[in-house]
């Protein structure tokens, strides 16, 4: 019997597709899917469709920390929060069609305290 295995979701051609930019990105939204699920998922669905809508929950960071350099680019850094009045936050860029998740947090970041 072969081992099973989950079907991923497919992306839409006019959606985003979400990647892990490191490692501490990949523990963090793991972490903050075994704490906070729903948000978790409302929060793929927000970034798969319009990461780069400003609202009270999705904006560009300021200062030195709303820029990110990855080899020899450099793109805005983006925050996100998955619930409005709880501490976690989602640190992403996009290139292209494709939304980077460089650093997830299950509390506020002290960067940004």
């Amino acid at each position: 019997m072969a081992r099973e295995s989950k079907a991923e979701r497919p992306v839409k051609k006019n959606e985003f597709e979400i990647r892990f930019a490191s490692g501490q990105a990949q523990k963090g939204w793991t972490d903050l899917r075994a704490t906070n699920r729903n948000a978790l998922a409302d929060a793929w669905d927000f970034l798969t469709r319009t990461p780069l809508h400003v609202t009270p929950a999705n904006y560009r960071l300021k200062g030195q920390l709303g820029l990110v350099t990855r080899g020899q680019a450099t793109h805005e850094r983006w925050q996100h929060k998955p619930t409005l009045h709880g501490d976690a936050r989602i640190w992403f860029y996009v290139v292209d069609q494709i939304v980077y998740l460089e650093q997830v947090h299950t509390h506020h970041p002290n960067a940004t305290k």
